[in-house]
């Protein structure tokens, strides 16, 4: 990243669903575009990755700063469930346990 390039900014709203899971509203600023995407996190999703939280909103914030480090924001899937990361990327919940 160059001194004129900066961060993408990840902005995340969760909204609590019916049976326990979340439905979060992420949007990626960066530079003078964005993209908006819809995750699905369950509860399972949030038990197995980061236990100690009872909201999946910093989970779902790592969990793009970890895409972003992998593929420009315009290839995120629009709408997903989170454990799909891990299908396209192996190391995902290894790596996301960790930060």
């Amino acid at each position: 990243m160059t001194t004129n390039e900066r961060a993408p900014t990840i902005e995340v709203t969760t909204q609590p669903q019916p049976g326990g899971d979340w439905l979060c509203r992420v949007i990626v600023r960066e530079a003078s575009s964005r993209t908006e995407h819809r995750v699905r996190v369950t509860q399972a999703d949030l038990e197995r990755l980061d236990p100690r939280s009872g909201d999946p909103t910093d989970l779902v914030r790592r969990s793009f700063v970890f895409l972003l480090e992998r593929e420009p924001k315009e290839s995120i899937l629009r709408t997903f469930e989170l454990s799909v990361i891990g299908r396209y990327f192996p190391e995902y919940e290894a790596t996301i346990r960790k930060r």
